[in-house]
């Protein structure tokens, strides 16, 4: 008998990590390709045939998550808001949404992070096993930077270290995981590591203490945590190399050439230019006399002028200006960037909503 499962997406956090762009932008919605990462988790849980959704948001940041994502029937989905007042470990936020989850098993996805493939096979296999926990886990090249599991022949979790010095596997603990109500007890028993947070890997390690059936899933497929600027880019890069296909809606003259997949959304227009793919252009962008390199994604109503830019994550409403080369940089709604001194051959730059460069 299939278990009925809901989701718990944790959409909370203070995204430090990235300021100066979450000072004013939830991390969840932070876009890669085009797109905020909140809808690719959306997406992803609603394609694996889970329809009820508890969101997990915070006071400073709740109000956009609601904006943006509604009732949840934009993706056919049921959305119930549970507020967390202090981001205080995600074994707290399962306990913050105790009343939501019940007795009903969980899929608990962590809204900053994108998996390639999707999760419907990992919740097919927890529907049809008899475990109390699956994890999903993912070979990774240096497992002294993650979570680390030691794993039985029969995929049966052993042992969980945080960060090891020297790990006895590669395999890394992924955002995203699946419970029934034995995790309850289980957090219940745990006390908040040094950092002050109850820790869903010591609520996990103490299932398996008492001898409840925790199985695991490999990702063979990517896994992109996006808490940082590098992976943020390094996000972009692999679902624009992956996922985009060509589809040129805007404007596009004959002084200007398309190579490669690319993406340009009805109501843009590029002008005596030059996009090499893989590149994502929203709705409403102006491209002239410039060149838009590979793995760049331009947000809705931004204007290139006479500038080359790649490796770039451009957000909606932004102006750059001769700029001859950007690379590497992520640029916040409505900045404008503009070289005035003519001396500056490569730049790269990261900054928050508003703000204005002049080099």
């Amino acid at each position: 008998m299939k278990k009925k499962i809901k989701a718990l997406i944790l959409a909370g956090g203070k995204g430090t990590r990235l300021k100066p762009l979450t000072t004013t932008i939830p991390k969840q919605l932070l876009p890669v390709a085009n797109k905020p990462i909140l809808s690719y988790v959306l997406d992803q849980v609603v394609d694996a045939g889970i329809t009820d959704v508890g969101m997990i948001i915070a006071p400073e940041t709740g109000h956009l998550i609601k904006e943006f994502a509604g009732d949840g029937s934009k993706w056919g989905a049921r959305i119930t808001y549970i507020m967390q007042d202090e981001p205080r470990g995600l074994a707290h936020a399962v306990s913050t949404a105790g009343d939501y989850l019940g007795q009903s098993s969980f899929l608990m996805f962590l809204g900053d992070n994108l998996i390639h493939g999707g999760v419907k096979k990992f919740v097919e296999q927890f529907s049809n096993d008899n475990c109390d926990s699956l994890i999903l886990l993912k070979s990774v090249r240096d497992p002294t930077l993650f979570g680390v599991a030691e794993v039985n022949k029969d995929g049966s979790l052993l042992h969980l270290v945080e960060k090891p010095k020297k790990p006895k596997s590669d395999l890394a603990i992924v955002g995203v995981y699946l419970f029934n109500k034995h995790v309850h007890a289980a957090i219940k028993n745990i006390k908040p590591s040094w950092r002050g947070e109850l820790e869903i890997t010591d609520a996990i390690q103490n299932m398996i203490d008492n001898h409840r059936k925790v199985g695991s899933y490999i990702l063979t497929g990517w896994w992109l945590d996006t808490g940082k600027k590098d992976d943020m880019l390094e996000a972009n890069r692999v679902v624009l190399d992956d996922l985009l296909k060509r589809e040129v809606h805007g404007k596009v003259d004959a002084e200007s050439n398309i190579a490669g997949r690319v993406e340009i959304r009805r109501g843009a227009e590029v002008i005596n230019s030059k996009i090499r793919g893989p590149v994502s252009i929203a709705e409403g962008c102006c491209i002239q006399n410039s060149f838009v390199g590979p793995f760049t994604s331009i947000g809705e109503g931004t204007v290139i002028e006479d500038s080359a830019i790649e490796h770039s994550v451009i957000l909606g409403g932004c102006h750059i200006k001769n700029v001859d080369r950007l690379t590497d940089s992520i640029i916040g709604r409505g900045c404008k960037v503009v070289n005035v001194a003519g001396n500056f051959r490569h730049k790269k730059l990261f900054l928050g909503d508003d703000a204005v460069v002049e080099l």
